[in-house]
Order: C-alpha cells, then structure tokens, then sequence
C-alpha cells in the first residue's frame, strides 16, 4: 500500500523515469507533504553506471531484469540519461533522455523526459551516500521510488538502514519491487 495517492497518472519506465503522461504534464507539489532531499548533490560525481535495486513497480518496467541507468553530464549543464531494461533472454532495450537540475541551490532536485522537454518528471535525490555508492530517488507524490547502487547489489547494513528510512519520508517498504541484477548472482 502506497502511503499517498499520485494526484495524475504518471508512469515511469526503466530507472529513471522513461515517461509517458496521462492527465498532467506537471505535478503540483503543494498536493502533497513536503518531501525532503539531499542538501547537495555534485553532479559531475553522481554521473556514471547506476544499478537498480529496488523500485516501486512502473508499468514500463514488467519484465525488466539487470536494469541500469547512466548518466553523463554534457556540456550545457543537462545530463543525458540512458535507461537500459535487460530481459531473461540476454537481450535489452534502451531509452535515451535528459535531464535538468531544477533546484541549482541543491542540485537534489531534477527534471527527467523522455519525450522531448515538454513531458517530464520530478526525480528527487532523497538519499545520498557519502561515497555517491548507493542513492535513493522518489517524487513528491511518493508514487515513485528507486534504491539505486553502483554495484549489482548492496550490502544487507546499507540496505536494512535504506529500509528502515524509508517511512520517514512517507514510502511504505512493503511496496518494493526487487531488481533481479544477474551479476549480483554471480560469484
């Protein structure tokens, strides 16, 4: 059970947030608690491989394993985003976007699209580890949640703490979706 309710219907695809939008182009975060995020984020050091580990289910997402997302920083400030969905069989897909920073202060707070800038999505670095090892992104309707590692896995401390959080910032943990990462499996 999800702990607030999406005010429109936004569907998000492969970590971070390939999109299609139904009813709203933007999300009115008044609606909604406040929902805090990391007090800064260097972008040039969160660029990079990023693993999916858990996630709210996304209607894009059915039968995606060893999901990724890479971010790389371009030269006008906004990050090119590649979302890869892998399947059971060896293959996958990719989606390309960008994204932009909508809270310079912070840089914790960025836009996402898919579809060209006038679709996007709140994609909101709530939790940030130190090392930029682990992240957690949400939105400010709590209808979307991402734990995302550098590595294919976490270990159980992170992960049990991450967990343990994750009611502080109105995300119920029971409505987690583990990420088969086939090279977390490997030894």
């Amino acid at each position: 059970m999800r702990m607030y309710k999406r005010q429109c219907a936004v569907f998000l695809s492969v970590p971070l947030l390939s999109l299609v939008v139904a009813g709203c182009p933007t999300v009115d975060e008044t609606l909604f608690p406040p929902l805090e995020t990391v007090s800064a984020v260097d972008i040039n050091r969160y660029s990079g491989k990023w693993y999916e580990i858990a996630k709210y289910p996304v209607v894009f997402e059915n039968g995606c394993v060893d999901v990724t997302a890479e971010y790389t920083v371009l030269e006008d400030g906004a990050v090119r985003v590649v979302n890869t969905c892998g399947s059971t069989d060896g293959s996958s897909r990719d989606i390309v976007g960008s994204a932009t920073v909508t809270d310079p202060s912070t840089n914790a707070k960025l836009r996402v699209s898919f579809f060209g800038p006038l679709f996007g999505a709140p994609y909101w670095i709530i939790e940030l580890d130190d090392d930029y090892q682990y992240a957690v992104v949400g939105d400010p309707t709590r209808e979307f949640l991402w734990i995302l590692s550098r590595t294919p896995s976490l270990d159980d401390a992170t992960l049990s703490g991450i967990l343990g959080r994750l009611p502080d910032y109105g995300y119920d943990p029971d409505g987690l979706i583990w990420t088969v990462q086939s090279q977390a499996m490997t030894p």
